[in-house]
């Protein structure tokens, strides 16, 4: 049998080793920045973005990977799909100034006016491939002119030294593709789009097939028909007959000499909020890696960006050999310790156990066995979490609860938390009560996930009395 204390090591060894391992591969389609990066490679880039701030031990970061593996793959030569280790030290920092509270983050990133300066939007979209990159996709500004029958000569006689591009298309709308094409060739080919509808423009170059590429040499009338494939590849080394296309963004600088350790020293003093959060996490990474899919907070004082269509993650399972032989939570047994500790307009997230007369039951045996499994484990790694309670039916204000709430038969276990100081509840709406269940249920409540109702006021006594294990983050 495996011991217990031997999977509590294994478990942060892994979390260990996923600090140190980025969650994309060197061969993988994500583009891997660091905040030192971002500036030259994405900032200044003519490209449009989506940039995943994420950590590797992160579980929604992990479900999300192989979407954003995919995203990355469509969009190649369309637009750029990076990502950032805000796991890594020497990105703390940045991720802090980008703004991320909370794992993971994606934002857009699309060029303005002003180089250098680009506008920066958080992505609220699905976490699906098709929905980045549809996203994305729209996101792309368009500089390609259309062109109808009427408007064509005056078209070709504006800056007539400047080459020129049409596109002959059956489609009406720009593609992104294209759009990315006319950015690729800013200020070298003018580049258009004409529909198969219009005709005379149609007859006058002979096109017969569609979609169709011909290039206008400057000061030339004779088009230059594209003959190979239509697409971003094949077009951008025809086009590059008249001149290679804008680079995507400046070179690197060239490396400076190693700073010396006075200037390390002074380095490593300037920390940000950002910095402090993510140590503050450390002590809860391993038990992330081993147990938690959640999306997970960085800052104590800000409400996590929550995914916007959460998925239930893969957890992994609490082994038997993990929960100890008999349980157990601190029972509060009186009104008066339950509204001290977790019924009172400062209390904060408690969780609680409100069990049947019948505490030798399967289900409340269970539900008390695996809050106690869940908490010693989270207490051996040292990581700051809510405290567990069982309220046993002898607690005058156990049956008061189940009622006020409309939690159902007082005969059966139900699991609640509660936060008197903010005034909202959240079920266990589970049937089981194995550990998996319950620890996915308590790690949503952690990150601040899914639907809080409204803690009735009657239920909030004046008690002051501090909970004995602090929260790990303000819910």
């Amino acid at each position: 049998m495996v011991r217990s204390t031997t999977l509590v090591a294994a478990a942060a060894a892994l979390a260990l080793n996923a600090h140190a391992e980025s969650l994309y591969s060197k061969k993988s389609a994500v583009l891997q920045i660091t905040g030192a990066d971002y500036d030259r490679v994405i900032a200044k880039s003519n490209y449009t973005s989506i940039v995943e701030f994420y950590a590797p031990w992160c579980g929604h970061c992990k479900n999300l990977q192989p979407q954003y593996e995919k995203a990355a793959k469509s969009l190649a030569g369309i637009a750029k799909v990076a990502a950032v280790n805000c796991d890594d030290e020497i990105n703390k920092p940045f991720c802090g100034k980008m703004g991320v509270q909370g794992f993971p983050t994606l934002k857009i990133v699309r060029p303005s006016k002003k180089p250098g300066k680009p506008t920066v939007e958080d992505y609220q979209g699905q976490r699906q491939a098709k929905a980045i990159v549809d996203t994305v996709k729209d996101k792309i500004p368009n500089i390609v002119k259309r062109i109808t029958d009427p408007k064509l000569d005056e078209w070709l006689e504006e800056n007539k030294d400047t080459a020129k591009a049409i596109l002959f298309s059956d489609k009406g709308l720009v593609s992104a593709t294209l759009r990315t094409l006319a950015i690729d060739f800013a200020g070298i080919v003018n580049i258009a789009q004409i529909r198969k509808s219009e005709a005379a423009a149609v007859e006058k170059y002979g096109i017969t097939k569609f979609p169709s590429l011909i290039l206008i040499p400057a000061g030339s009338a004779d088009p230059i028909k594209h003959e190979g494939e239509v697409s971003k590849d094949a077009m951008v080394q025809f086009l590059s007959q008249i001149a290679p296309p804008n680079p995507d963004c400046p070179e690197p600088k060239a490396k400076k000499p190693k700073a010396k350790k006075d200037d390390a020293k002074k380095e490593s003093k300037s920390s940000s909020k950002f910095s402090k959060a993510s140590a503050a996490h450390k002590s809860a990474d391993a038990s992330s890696a081993a147990t938690s899919a959640m999306h997970e907070t960085l800052e104590e004082a800000s409400k996590p960006t929550e995914s916007p269509t959460p998925e239930t993650p893969a957890v992994e399972p609490i082994l038997e050999d993990e929960v100890p032989a008999k349980p157990t939570l601190r029972s509060l047994a009186e009104s008066a310790d339950l509204q001290a500790s977790c019924l009172n307009k400062k209390s904060t997230t408690c969780i609680l156990a409100i069990l049947p007369k019948d505490e030798t039951s399967e289900a409340a045996a269970n539900a008390v066995a695996s809050l106690a499994s869940i908490h010693k484990k989270h207490d051996a790694l040292k990581t700051k979490l809510f405290p567990f309670f069982s309220v046993p039916a002898s607690n005058p204000l156990a049956a008061t609860i189940v009622s006020e709430l409309s939690l159902g038969s007082a005969e059966q276990v139900h699991l609640i938390a509660v936060h008197g100081k903010r005034a909202w509840y959240k079920k266990y709406s589970g049937e089981a009560f194995d550990a998996t269940s319950v620890e996915q249920w308590v790690d949503a409540i952690r990150m601040g996930e899914g639907e809080k109702k409204k803690l009735p006021e009657s239920l909030l006594g004046g008690g002051e009395k501090k909970q004995e294990t602090p929260e790990h983050g303000e819910l």
